[in-house]
């Protein structure tokens, strides 16, 4: 499969994202709490749905 989102609450009741590799790392996660599953699962989608043709581009130092 390659990787699977993952929503969870945290300690603090917020709710949370990651993506998580099949080798078991993290590779992305939400960078933030938010106040409602709803909320993180609109966030998740918005991930899946705009970054699979990202472009990289390197910062300079």
């Amino acid at each position: 499969m390659g990787a699977t989102f993952e929503l969870f609450e945290d300690d603090a009741g917020e709710w949370r994202w990651h993506l998580r590799h099949d080798n078991g790392n993290i590779i992305a996660d939400s960078g933030e709490g938010y106040a409602t599953k709803q909320k993180a699962r609109q966030g998740l989608e918005s991930v899946k749905r705009n970054a699979p043709d990202a472009a990289v581009v390197e910062a300079a130092d």
